[in-house]
């Protein structure tokens, strides 16, 4: 089996359009992608009159450019299988002969960009699958959900209620597709809407491999800190910093920093866990004189780097 997208052909707008029905039914059209007021409108084929027919339909939006590559060229590289762990993320299209004690993960990522082959989504499998194996996790909210390849993982290792959302209208398609590919209907359910909204929805995990200016939304949120555990990627080494601060400031300790390639930082995190107090207040005159009054509180390394 070949993949399905030899060629993109990317009509590049300035505004927001929206494709009439007729284009949108056309077998060559193969998504529409909006972001910061600009949109991408993907076809397998050239359509001669798109740019005319387009902003006819959407005379708020100025066409810009034309841009035709290869699949592979969008993506940066070929989507082959891979392994993170005991997962084993695959194409429909290259489906790998011996599973045996691997975790299998189908996922076609159409032109939303990325193959899973990010250092952050690398090391947020990774803790996805220490967290599910070391802890009951049953509830998993997704932000920024992508592909879904971080909420198809949590499926895998067996959660059963997943939340997987991403303002992108196209990311969620995406996401919805790889659902059915794998069976998991049942357990994930992707939809539209700011991550930032979402934070009073209770779950065991929060996974957020995100852009840094809507995951600091997020921290400000009060629901935040009271998360059992939470996954936050997607950060360099400055916004790492100042992330790693407001966890501390929050009272949550980090558990797990990843940077692999000493790039990009994954951070692992849960609410502070109260120290004993050992009696203190009923205990004080039993106390040697030079003993502290109080117990040491530990800091994270990271704050200090």
């Amino acid at each position: 089996m070949t993949p399905p997208y030899e060629n993109l052909v990317i009509y590049y707008f300035e505004g927001t359009v929206r494709p009439e029905p007729d284009i949108a039914a056309d077998p060559r059209f193969l998504g529409l992608w909006e972001e910061s007021g600009t949109s991408f409108v993907f076809f397998s084929h050239p359509v001669p009159d798109l740019a005319d027919r387009m902003t006819t339909g959407n005379p708020q939006a100025q066409f810009k450019d034309v841009y035709q590559m290869t699949w592979e060229q969008w993506h940066g590289d070929a989507l082959k299988p891979f392994d993170v762990g005991d997962f084993c993320v695959f194409p429909p299209w290259d489906v790998p002969e011996d599973m045996t004690g691997r975790r299998p993960v189908m996922m076609d990522p159409g032109v939303v960009f990325g193959t899973g082959q990010h250092p952050t989504t690398h090391a947020c499998l990774d803790l996805i699958h220490q967290v599910c194996t070391s802890g009951s996790i049953h509830t998993v909210l997704d932000i920024g959900t992508g592909t879904g390849l971080l909420a198809l993982g949590a499926a895998a290792m067996g959660c059963a209620r997943i939340l997987a959302c991403d303002f992108n209208l196209l990311a969620v398609r995406t996401a919805r597709k790889n659902i059915v590919l794998n069976g998991w209907e049942d357990r994930i359910l992707a939809f539209q809407a700011r991550g930032e909204t979402l934070l009073d929805l209770p779950c065991d995990l929060l996974v957020a491999n995100i852009h840094y200016d809507i995951m600091r939304q997020l921290m400000d949120r009060p629901a935040f800190e009271k998360k059992p555990r939470v996954i936050l990627s997607g950060l360099l080494r400055t916004e790492a910093r100042t992330v790693a601060a407001a966890l501390a400031h929050k009272q949550m300790d980090i558990l797990e920093h990843r940077c692999p390639d000493g790039i990009w930082h994954t951070f692992l995190a849960r609410p502070r866990i109260a120290r004993p107090t050992w009696g203190w207040a009923r205990h004080r005159a039993d106390r040697p004189e030079h003993g502290p009054e109080h117990p040491t509180r530990s800091t994270s390394h990271l704050s200090k780097e």
